[in-house]
């Protein structure tokens, strides 16, 4: 290249840059004296307190999980058109079926075609840690300081809350569902059933020892209880395997810091963090299970069944125990009442089967694409004091409910007993959209009336207080490195314990296999996963 060439070039060059320093200067200026302009606006539209929330109306996107109770246009149910109206606040929500939730909310954020928040999305903590930090998902530490009195207020009552949504770099990026600790049958969700009415055929008392719950089973395989000659009940009925198991492992003191940690709970006699999946006396559960599985006394379908067909089945009332949250609700089956802990064989007795509070950290989340963000933690604010949770779950008085001579809050008719032979969740989907689960908001026994307060279920509570879990940890975050490690090491071996389990309880696998598959799972990375799992640990114990 000739020398004139190369200065005429290098100078042309040095040109442009400075052309384009010079608008990228004066474009950045004109741009954060928009967004100043911008704030300032939002700022002078927001009511700082009470309703509306805005002066002049606003419209926002969520993506928005679905549950297969609910109706298919939220903008058309009762709760969210009052809602509007009353907030200023316009909101479209893209339903996802559950289903396909986790596929399409990826899809979106890796293709950065997200809205202006997440709702009941199920916001993995590994997810608002990463979107967190590049900036995707929102820091909330300052704007619940300012615009959110109901959820600081339930933070500063429940210090655990805070914990357990804080992640390792010190924010809040999420609003979650959160059970108040003091609601017990809500903890507990899906308690074990059994049929009331045949048990008294049988001449049998409540099981209250996972002995006697093998022998009720056992003779509802060989009784023809509903008297139709033919033998088509089913002993026990659920969805998957790990319901049954998380039931009974309490029975063998496992699962002590509750469902929030399926795999790592605290060793009573050293108080240290152990692997309890695969402790030598963890085998006995499973074998426990295996039995009732190679006996016939468990569903052949369990581990194929979806929800729509096992309900459908459930139905026809040939179920002698099921789990789900209520068998009245969800099969219009009546005469169910639930099991409390029951004693194992060496004396242990522990209601394992209880939820942590803050049952979904990432139920509702605002992207950097919210043009208001302060509204929209108003927004949702409302629904974490007593007015918006009571209007959230129950309606409106005189509509949807009706008070009782002593204050409580009681559905209408229509409701409860409907004229067209829906069931519960079935007339209620018209008005709410809490049916399913994983909503942001604060759930409390006196404004929430779903399966879980039903007195079959309150019942269940009492009878499982006195061996409920007494600490009940929620959710631990990880850093990014930490969420590397246990999406491929540690999702290899959760997987892999999935599997194997399935293989041992169903007899595929013989029990004379249980050592080699501890030293697999050893081998495959279980002293990382630990150390991994103690870092978080520490971090949420001693976190302010």
């Amino acid at each position: 290249m000739n020398t004139k060439r190369w200065i005429a070039m290098t100078a042309t060059v040095a040109v442009a840059g400075s052309l384009l320093a010079a608008c990228g200067s004066d474009g950045k200026t004109a741009t954060n004296e928009s967004g100043k302009e911008s704030a300032a606006k939002e700022v002078a539209n927001l009511n700082p307190a009470g309703m509306p929330i805005v002066k002049e109306p606003i419209s926002l996107t969520f993506f928005t999980g679905k549950a297969a109770t609910n109706g298919n246009n939220f903008e058309e149910t009762l709760v969210w058109k009052e809602y509007a109206k009353k907030s200023n606040m316009n909101i479209k929500f893209q339903l996802v079926p559950f289903e396909n939730l986790t596929e399409k909310r990826n899809l979106a954020l890796a293709g950065g075609d997200y809205p202006d928040a997440f709702y009941s999305a199920r916001v993995p903590a590994s997810d608002l840690m990463k979107y967190g930090s590049q900036g995707t998902f929102i820091k909330l530490n300052d704007l619940i300081d300012k615009y959110a009195p109901n959820f600081k207020k339930l933070m500063d009552k429940y210090p655990d809350l805070k914990k357990g949504l804080t992640m390792p770099d010190g924010n809040i990026y999420s609003f979650p569902s959160f059970y108040s600790p003091d609601f017990l049958p809500m903890l507990i969700g899906t308690p074990l059933w059994v049929k009331q009415e045949w048990l008294d055929k049988l001449g049998m008392k409540e099981p209250t020892t996972t002995e006697e719950l093998y022998q009720y089973l056992k003779a509802v395989k060989q009784t023809d209880l509903n008297g139709n000659g033919q033998a088509d009940e089913i002993p026990y009925a659920g969805e998957g395997i790990n319901p049954l198991i998380e039931q009974v492992r309490g029975a063998w003191g496992f699962g002590n810091r509750g469902l929030g940690h399926k795999f790592v709970d605290v060793d009573p006699k050293t108080n240290d963090l152990r692997f309890f999946r695969t402790d030598p006396k963890y085998k006995e559960v499973i074998e426990y299970v295996r039995k009732l599985y190679t006996e016939g006394l468990i569903d052949k379908e369990i581990f194929t069944i979806k929800t729509s067909a096992l309900y459908a089945k459930g139905q026809k009332g040939v179920f002698g125990a099921t789990i789900n949250p209520n068998p009245t609700t969800q099969l219009n089956q009546a005469g169910y009442f639930g099991l409390g802990a029951l004693k194992g064989p060496q004396g242990d007795q522990l209601y394992s089967h209880v939820k942590v509070p803050a049952v979904w950290p990432g139920a509702f989340v605002i992207t950097d694409k919210n043009k208001h963000p302060e509204a929209t933690v108003r927004w949702i604010d409302h629904f974490f004091g007593d007015e918006g949770a009571t209007f959230y779950f129950m309606g409106i008085e005189g509509q949807t409910y009706k008070k009782t001579a002593d204050g409580k809050l009681e559905f209408v008719d229509e409701i409860t007993k409907n004229p067209s032979g829906l069931t519960m969740d079935q007339a209620l989907a018209k008005y709410i959209t809490w049916l399913g689960g994983s909503y942001p908001g604060y759930v409390q026994e006196k404004y929430f009336k779903g399966s879980e307060t039903l007195p079959e279920s309150v019942a269940v509570g009492k009878k499982a207080q006195p061996h409920a879990i007494k600490e009940l940890w929620n959710n631990f975050n990880f850093t990014e490195e930490e969420t590397e490690f246990r999406s491929t090491v540690g999702s290899d071996i959760q997987t892999y314990i999935g599997e194997m389990e399935a293989k041992f309880i169903t007899g595929s696998q013989p029990m004379s296999e249980w050592d080699k598959y501890v030293a697999t799972v050893q081998k495959m990375g279980q002293d990382p996963y630990m150390k991994t799992y103690k870092q978080a640990y520490e971090r949420y114990k001693n976190s302010k």
